[in-house]
This record gives structure tokens, C-alpha cells and sequence, in this order.
């Protein structure tokens, strides 16, 4: 359909609709007007494809050991994430799907990717301290209260007192019993 034979009216209606549930400055109103008879003008006729991009480099050379290429405009650097999101104005994800990339491709040099590794695992990221771990027990073997010491009742007390006493376990009871936990034959 030509933008010279559309129907004013039809237009008119169209932007009144919108304007009653929509709030307008008085300058964006011709914008609308020339969008909505351009979208009714362009009505039934084939969608225009996009211009096809071509990458400043073949996917497969824009990786390197030391740099990897951005594919937009060339530039070689270690990582691109920065890169893409100030110069191209996208995100990891926009710039893959922009060449039709997995979300696996690398975005960082394999060479500059190791050297990270390496130097966080000397500095110990992402494990608990060595020394830590080493010198704490288990904390199934501890006491609930180690500052409480249990000092042994006479015998003269009431009978509550004696079969309380009882109750509990010793401290060389618990002892032996670990020891039996610890040992695979008894």
C-alpha cells in the first residue's frame, strides 16, 4: 500500500485512540501522526531485511592464544566484555546472539584466562584456610560447652541427685565409646 493512498480518517482515529489513553507533549504528537501513517502506508508489503553483517574477522581468527578480536570493529585485547558493553553499547549476550556465537565462545584470551587461575589458586581463592582447617576439630568430637568442667558429687546427697549423676555419661565413657567408633574391629 502507498503512504499516498492511505485514508487520513483511518490515521486520525488511530492517534485520537492513543492520545486518549496515553499522556503527550504537544511536540511528540506529529511524530506519532507520521509514524502511524508511515506503519499504515508499509501495510501488506514485504519486511525489509536487515543489512547482513560481516564480521572484521572469520570467528575461527578471533580467537587467539594472547587476544581474542572483537568482530564488530577489529580490536584485539584480552578480554572484550568491557570492550563491547563502552564501545558497542551491548552485553555479553546481545554481542553472541549479534553473530550467531555460543554461549560458550570466549570472551578473554585462553593465555590471560590461565595466568588468573593460576595466581588465584597461589593466593588460595576459593578454598578454606589450610592452617584453619588443619588445627580445628571435628565438631561431632567436641563438647557443647568446653569452659564447663563436671566435678564429682558425694555420695551422701538425695537420690535424685545420685541417679541424675548416672544419667549422664563421664567423660572417660565418651572416650571409650570413640575409641570403638574409631577402631573398624570392635
Amino acid at each position: 500500500m502507498n503512504t499516498e493512498e492511505v485514508n487520513p480518517h483511518l490515521t486520525t482515529q488511530i492517534v485520537v485512540s492513543y492520545v486518549r489513553h496515553h499522556r503527550l507533549g504537544p511536540d511528540q504528537l506529529s511524530d506519532l501522526i507520521t509514524s502511524v501513517h508511515r506503519a499504515i502506508g508499509q501495510l501488506g508489503q514485504p519486511v525489509e531485511p536487515e543489512d547482513v553483517r560481516t564480521p572484521a574477522v572469520s570467528v575461527r581468527r578471533s580467537v587467539h592464544r594472547d587476544y581474542v578480536i572483537c568482530l564488530d570493529c577489529g580490536y584485539r585485547g584480552k578480554t572484550l566484555r568491557r570492550h563491547i558493553s563502552t564501545r558497542h553499547g551491548l552485553s555479553r549476550d546481545e554481542y553472541l546472539r549479534r553473530w550467531g556465537l555460543r554461549s560458550n565462545h570466549p570472551l578473554t584470551a585462553p593465555a590471560y584466562s590461565e595466568r588468573r587461575s593460576t595466581l588465584a589458586k597461589s593466593l588460595g581463592l576459593g578454598r578454606k584456610p589450610i592452617a584453619l582447617a588443619a588445627t580445628s576439630p571435628a565438631p561431632a568430637l567436641t563438647d557443647a560447652n568446653p569452659r564447663r568442667t563436671r566435678k564429682s558429687r558425694p555420695a551422701s546427697k538425695s537420690v535424685g541427685a545420685a541417679t541424675e549423676t548416672a544419667a549422664r555419661p563421664t567423660p572417660a565413657r565418651k572416650r571409650q565409646s570413640r575409641a570403638r567408633i574409631a577402631s573398624p574391629s570392635g
